[in-house]
C-alpha cells in the first residue's frame, strides 16, 4: 500500500520539524557560568514531564538535549491509569486521552486458540481509563506544547534544544556542566541536575555509574504498521503462534491506522538483516495475511534488560526513568514508572529548595523509587521467564498451564504474557505515618495512591491536586491546618457527595467516617476515623521531612 500524499506530508513533518531549534542564549556570552536552580538532562516524557511538574511549583527548570525535535518511531505506546492521572495534574492528561487510543480489554492466545480474554478496569467511578495507547512523538509534542504554555503565561521553564551535555561534576553545593551547542561550549553550573538522558544516559558514564541486573538473551521485533484492518481495540498476546511458530506476538492499536506488531524472534539472529523490509515483510504478511495491504512506518530489535542503578540519587545528581532503571517493554512498565519518579521527586525536590526540608529528605526518593524498580524488575523478570522459557521442562509447565486457563479460572492468574503496570504501594516507607482506621480497605493504606472515585459532578483527584491535603469523610477538621511551615488543606466529603458509594468503598471501609493524610504525589500518608490534631501534626511532620 503507498500512502497518501498527505499523510507522508503529516508524518514527515511530526519527525523532521524542530520543536526546540537551537538559538542562541544569554548564558552563553556569561563572563562567569550561571548558575541555574535545576537543570534536566533530556527532552524525553520523563525530561518534559519533570521540567512540567518543576515549573508549575514555581521552581525555574532548564532542559537541555542535543536533539531538537520528537523521536523517530512510537516506542513507548502504552500509558497507563495512574500516569494519565499524573498528566492531568501537569495539565496534559487530556490531549493525550483525545488522541490516544483507549482499551481496557485484552486477550491472551495459544496456538489458535484464544485461550481467555481479562478487563483491566473492571469497575466503574475512574476518569481514567485502564491504558491508552499513542506514539511516543504525539506524547512528546503534548508536552512540549504544554510547556510552551504555561511559559508564556511565566513560569521559569526553557528548553534548549541542540544542547548536548559533555561533562558533569557534583561541587557538593552544586554541579558543574559543559554544554556542547553548534556555536560551541558553554560551562553553566546547577543547583540541582536531574538526568532523564535515557538508558545510554551520557550523564551516568560520565559519573562512572553503571546498572545491575539481568540481560536476558532474546531479541523481539518492533515493527509499527500502517494499515486498515478490523482487529478490535484490545491487546492480544499470542504464545506459539502458527505464524512464528515457537515464538510470541502481541498486537495493539495506535491512533492514525498504525499498529504494533511485536514478534519474537530468538537470541543467535543478525540483527541488521532481521530489520531489512524483505525480511520483516514476509513475517507481518504471515501473521496478517496476504490480502491485508500495509507500509512499514518504522522497525526496530531490542533486547530484554531489567536492570537499574544501584542508588538514584548521587549528591546534587538524581536520576530518574530510563537512566535509573531499565525493563522489558512487556507490561507497559517503563515510561509510566518513569512519569511515577517524576511524580515522586518534584514535590520533595520543591520542599528541599524551599529550604523546608534538609538535602537529606531526598534519600526518601531513592527508597521509595528504588523499591518501585524492583517491584518492575522482578514483574518484568518473571514476564520474561514465562514468555521465553529457558529449558524443555519451563516450557512443558508454561504450556500446561496455557492449556488449563481455556477452561479453569484459577490458572489464568499463572499466565504471564506481561504483568501490565500498576502504580506501587510504598510499604514500609519512612514517610508512612499510622494506619488508625478500623477497617479501612487495604488499598488506601499508607503508602498507596489514592484511587479516584466519583464525588458529586466530578471526580476525587482532581480535588486533591498537588499539594498535603486532609481528606475528610463524615468528619470534622479545620479547613487548613499547619504543623511547622508546612499547611494541609482540607477536602472535605460527606455521605451526599458519595453518589455511586465508591468513596465509602474505597477509603471508608466498615466504620462511618475517615480522615487521610495525602500527600502532594496522592499517596496516603496516615488515616484515622477522627481528627486528632497532635495525630496529624505528627503525621505532616514526617511526610514533609521536617523530622528526616
Amino acid at each position: 500500500m503507498v500512502r497518501e500524499t498527505t499523510e507522508e506530508v503529516t508524518m514527515n513533518a511530526i519527525f523532521e520539524t524542530p520543536l526546540y531549534p537551537y538559538t542562541r542564549h544569554a548564558d552563553q556570552d556569561a563572563e562567569t557560568p550561571v548558575r541555574r536552580k535545576v537543570v534536566i538532562v533530556g527532552a524525553g516524557p520523563v525530561g518534559l514531564a519533570m521540567a512540567l511538574d518543576l515549573a508549575q511549583q514555581g521552581i525555574e527548570a532548564v532542559i537541555l538535549d542535543d536533539n531538537d525535535k520528537v523521536s523517530f518511531g512510537s516506542r513507548a505506546i502504552c500509558f497507563a491509569k495512574r500516569p494519565l492521572e499524573i498528566l492531568d495534574r501537569l495539565g496534559a492528561g487530556k490531549p493525550m486521552v483525545d488522541k490516544g487510543v483507549v482499551w481496557n480489554l485484552g486477550k491472551v492466545f495459544f496456538d489458535e486458540r484464544k485461550v481467555y480474554d481479562f478487563n483491566l478496569l473492571p469497575e466503574e467511578g475512574h476518569q481514567f481509563p485502564a491504558f491508552i495507547n499513542l506514539q511516543q512523538y504525539y506524547f512528546e509534542q503534548f508536552l512540549v506544547d504544554r510547556l510552551r504554555e504555561i511559559e508564556a503565561e511565566g513560569a521559569p521553564v526553557e528548553l534548549r534544544g541542540g544542547s548536548r551535555v559533555s561533562s558533569v561534576e557534583d561541587k557538593g553545593d552544586h554541579v558543574s556542566l559543559t554544554v556542547e551547542t553548534p556555536e560551541g561550549p558553554y560551562p553553566l553550573e546547577a543547583d540541582w541536575l536531574i538526568a532523564c538522558d535515557g538508558a545510554g544516559s551520557p550523564v551516568r558514564s560520565m559519573m562512572g555509574l553503571d546498572f545491575v541486573g539481568r540481560v536476558f538473551e532474546d531479541n523481539f521485533l518492533i515493527a509499527d504498521v500502517v494499515m486498515e484492518a478490523d482487529f478490535p481495540t484490545e491487546r492480544w498476546f499470542w504464545f506459539d503462534p502458527p505464524f512464528n511458530r515457537g515464538q510470541s506476538a502481541l498486537l495493539h492499536k495506535q491512533p492514525d491506522g498504525v499498529w504494533r506488531i511485536d514478534l519474537q524472534l530468538g537470541w543467535d539472529i543478525d540483527k541488521e538483516e532481521e530489520k531489512k523490509p524483505e525480511n520483516v515483510i514476509p513475517r507481518l504478511k504471515a501473521m496478517l495475511g496476504d490480502d491485508v495491504d500495509f507500509e512499514l512506518e518504522w522497525v526496530s530489535i531490542y533486547t530484554f534488560q531489567c536492570r537499574r542503578m544501584e542508588e538514584f540519587r548521587h549528591g546534587r545528581v538524581l536520576f530518574a526513568g530510563d537512566s535509573a532503571h531499565q525493563v522489558s517493554p512487556f507490561g507497559a512498565r517503563g515510561a509510566n514508572s518513569g512519569l511515577q519518579d517524576v511524580d515522586n521527586l518534584g514535590w520533595k525536590l520543591k520542599l528541599v529548595i524551599d529550604g523546608t526540608a534538609p538535602e537529606s529528605f531526598l534519600d526518601t526518593y531513592d527508597v521509595e523509587r528504588v523499591q518501585g524498580a524492583d517491584e518492575n524488575i522482578l514483574n518484568s523478570s518473571r514476564s520474561t521467564d514465562f514468555i521465553t522459557p529457558k529449558s524443555e521442562t519451563s516450557r512443558i509447565f508454561r504450556d500446561a498451564v496455557l492449556d488449563l486457563s481455556e477452561h479453569y479460572e484459577f490458572a489464568r492468574p499463572l499466565v504471564n504474557s506481561g504483568r501490565l503496570s500498576v502504580p506501587c504501594v510504598h510499604d514500609g516507607s519512612p514517610l508512612n505515618g499510622v494506619d488508625a482506621l478500623p477497617g479501612g480497605p487495604a488499598r488506601t493504606r499508607p503508602g498507596a495512591p489514592c484511587p479516584d472515585a466519583p464525588v458529586g459532578n466530578g471526580y476525587l483527584l482532581a480535588k486533591l491536586g498537588g499539594r498535603f491535603t486532609v481528606l475528610t469523610y463524615e468528619a470534622d477538621a479545620p479547613d487548613t491546618f499547619t504543623a511547622g511551615p508546612i499547611t494541609a488543606h482540607r477536602v472535605a466529603l460527606t455521605a451526599e457527595d458519595d453518589t455511586t458509594g465508591a468513596i465509602r468503598e474505597r477509603f471508608v471501609g466498615t466504620g462511618g467516617s475517615a480522615v487521610y493524610l495525602i500527600r502532594p504525589d496522592q499517596h496516603v500518608v496516615a488515616r484515622w476515623d477522627a481528627f486528632d490534631p497532635s495525630a496529624v501534626a505528627d503525621a505532616l511532620k514526617r511526610a514533609s521531612g521536617q523530622e528526616v
